[in-house]
């Protein structure tokens, strides 16, 4: 019997169930309603589509890649990126959903009714879809419940200074006492996790050689604030997850942490993953973040955290600012790598360097992020799922020109790096989109499963 669908996309390649295989996607009111994969991808179907898309044997299937870590600071710092850039430049690196951090906007995101007000600032313009988390800073506990009801992701936390005064961080009790109101919402609390004494101890020289700015945030920060969560998550059965981890010296608490069934994941982030801290040009404002870029045996320990399941997920903390913020020296230029375009063929160049696969690289940076905010319909090719969809060259090599670049301000630590994989055509929730048509992403909330 003919079943009628809107869309039939075959890829003699496609990334399936965890690996590469020939796949025909069946899709039909935004969602996929069948896969066939293997010797089945090119047999007669039994569906009869209004259209019928068959990629180039250089191409790959991929679902969209989910970013959970961007900054679009609109509204209140829009002159440093928008939803409107933010999105087209997400869209044009093949990610179709992203969910946007509760600062560096104003109001930051620490109340439903500033919630709403970024939700409205949002609607009308965004590319791909959009989520958004909550923030958790002194004084807000009771917010929480209020802004869970409103459907954010879950809430995010400093442990030193974030960098701007409306967005304070949480001491060590009120570490606690906030993820203890998580555990009772069920709620995740995502942790920047940077121990403030360990900084305070440490403070920036006003140089411009980089050695000295990743000296300034030293291992021992990172892993004593890791600590500090590990702690904090086995004492209140709370889920906690460690943002942009940096330091591989962390790595033996976190496994043990996992390993003692502690409700602990963790990301990175594709400048941890490309850069190091040796070859970074002193004075190159464009790398500086936090935590900082370190050494070479640094990166390939993080590589190797990702490929045993230590690290979960990469994303890109697109934190963007204005050029002029950029200036001065790497003490006081804002910390923050704009990255949203680039994250998948930055992490693609360099994971096939290292003999990585495709199928690795989308599921840490697509079907984990989606399932770290329980967003099941996303970052992944299934029966049921939106249908995401990129057309991907594996193959095909940019170089980067910041110039080119969708994101507001065109500045970039990955100027002039030659990169690999390029998304051709992306599909959202079956629909075609490019940076020439009219937005058509929509809000998410976070839906408790039944």
């Amino acid at each position: 019997m003919t079943q009628h669908a809107d869309l039939l996309v075959h890829a003699d390649r496609a990334v399936v169930d965890d690996r590469e295989q020939p796949a025909t996607v069946v899709i039909d009111a935004g969602r996929v309603v069948a896969v066939l994969t293997g010797p089945d991808a090119s047999a007669e179907t039994g569906w009869q589509p209004t259209e019928t898309i068959i990629l180039r044997p250089d191409q790959v299937l991929l679902p969209g890649m989910v970013d959970t870590h961007v900054h679009v600071n609109e509204p209140g710092r829009t002159d440093w990126e928008g939803f409107t850039t933010a999105t087209r430049a997400a869209l044009a690196g093949g990610t179709t959903t992203i969910v946007d951090m509760p600062l560096n906007s104003l109001p930051p995101t620490t109340t439903a009714a500033a919630l709403a007000t970024k939700r409205d600032a949002a609607r009308p313009q965004v590319w791909v879809d959009v989520g958004f988390w909550g923030g958790a800073i002194p004084g807000n506990l009771n917010d929480l419940e209020t802004l869970d009801a409103a459907g954010v992701f879950g809430f995010k936390c400093f442990l030193a200074d974030s960098g701007v005064p409306e967005f304070p961080p949480l001491a060590a009790d009120e570490l606690v006492t906030y993820l203890r109101r998580c555990a009772e919402l069920d709620a995740l609390l995502i942790v920047h996790a940077e121990d403030a004494a360990t900084l305070a101890a440490t403070p920036p020289t006003h140089s411009n050689r980089y050695a000295d700015f990743t000296a300034s945030r030293p291992d021992a920060g990172e892993v004593t604030a890791i600590e500090a969560v590990i702690a904090a998550a086995e004492e209140t059965g709370g889920r906690a997850h460690i943002l942009h981890l940096s330091s591989a010296a962390a790595l033996p608490a976190i496994r043990a942490a996992k390993a003692r069934g502690v409700r602990l994941t963790v990301e990175t982030c594709p400048h941890y993953l490309t850069f190091t801290a040796e070859t970074i040009r002193d004075g190159s404002t464009a790398h500086k973040c936090c935590p900082p870029i370190r050494s070479d045996t640094n990166r390939s320990q993080l590589w190797e955290a990702l490929a045993d399941g230590t690290i979960d997920c990469i994303v890109s903390d697109h934190s963007p600012c204005t050029v002029d913020l950029k200036q001065g020296d790497l003490a006081s230029a804002w910390g923050g790598v704009a990255s949203v375009q680039l994250a998948l063929s930055a992490v693609w160049t360099e994971a096939r360097r290292r003999g990585r696969t495709l199928a690795e690289v989308t599921g840490w940076m697509a079907s984990a992020p989606a399932d770290l905010v329980g967003l099941r319909r996303k970052g992944r090719i299934a029966v049921g799922g939106d249908a995401d969809l990129v057309a991907y060259s594996p193959d095909a090599e940019t170089v980067v020109d910041a110039a080119t670049l969708q994101h507001k301000n065109k500045l970039t630590a990955y100027q002039d790096l030659t990169l690999a994989g390029r998304a051709d055509r992306i599909w959202l929730r079956g629909n075609e989109i490019s940076l020439d048509r009219s937005p058509t992403g929509t809000l998410l909330r976070h839906e408790r499963t039944p």
